[in-house]
């Protein structure tokens, strides 16, 4: 799919491509962020920045505030205390912000959350249409683009109940792509999928990444992690225990709770 994704992704080269992370401007900042739900706080100050073009994993026990946390980088969830930056626009409740953030944001879940009464295609067409006020045949090319980069252009016109959950989750990233975000969000993106259907998923991941896209990627998936992340974040019951680089992380952490955690699950 290498190819296929690179000749469809035609477009010239980001120029922050040709700087090293340390030197590319901060996209994300998260200052003193905090998340309650009532008397748990899911999110305990948290400070980090995320370079534009960096792919960072986050990952760590269920319950730690992963999910949380990149949920609050789009404002599906609140924080409460702290601030975030994206794009250089903070996060505040003003409409106008988080319109112009969320533009700039796409995300894909665990579940697929595709509409079943429309074809892959048409989940890719809907938002640059209502959204972006996109003319259709527009729109259409725009989506038939995505699916072959993803992959799947021979299921443009089957519904998700005809897909497979990895084909499901290619649309779903599909969709996210076509309203041009500068940062993509991955919530645990291959955890309900079947082991043979999590491949399929993670190489469209490699290839966005290869295009110099931000992504966000809470995941289990350590193999992609050394692969691809720039940085890992390690959480345990709401803190940002550690921040470092795949090699860091794996041969040499600092926390006795990341050394833990790795020697559980590898």
């Amino acid at each position: 799919m290498s190819e296929q994704f690179t000749a469809m992704s035609n477009d010239k080269a980001p120029d922050y491509l040709s700087l090293p992370l340390e030197e590319r401007d901060d996209i994300i900042v998260c200052e003193n962020v905090h998340k309650w739900f009532g008397d748990f706080c899911a999110v305990r100050d948290v400070s980090m920045t995320v370079k534009r073009g960096e792919v960072l994993v986050i990952f760590g026990p269920s319950g730690s505030g992963k999910s949380t946390f990149i949920r609050m980088i789009n404002r599906l969830e609140e924080h409460q205390q702290g601030r975030i930056v994206v794009d250089n626009i903070e996060m505040t409740n003003d409409v106008r912000n988080l319109d112009a953030i969320r533009s700039e944001v796409g995300m894909v879940f665990q579940q697929f959350n595709l509409f079943p009464h429309m074809s892959a295609i048409g989940n890719i067409m809907l938002a640059p249409q209502r959204v972006r006020h996109m003319p259709r045949a527009e729109a259409d090319a725009t989506a038939m683009q995505l699916l072959e980069r993803v992959g799947i252009p021979e299921q443009a016109h089957k519904y998700p109940a005809e897909l497979s959950g990895g084909q499901q989750q290619r649309v779903a990233i599909a969709r996210a792509l076509a309203m041009q975000p500068q940062i993509m969000l991955f919530d645990e993106p291959t955890s309900a999928l079947d082991p043979e259907m999590i491949k399929e998923v993670l190489d469209a991941m490699r290839e966005l990444a290869a295009t110099g896209m931000t992504m966000l990627c809470v995941t289990h998936e350590m193999g992609f992690a050394r692969e691809v992340a720039d940085r890992m974040a390690f959480f345990d019951e709401g803190m940002l225990v550690e921040l470092g680089t795949p090699q860091q992380i794996f041969n040499n952490p600092q926390e006795d709770r990341t050394r833990l955690f790795l020697q559980q699950i590898l």
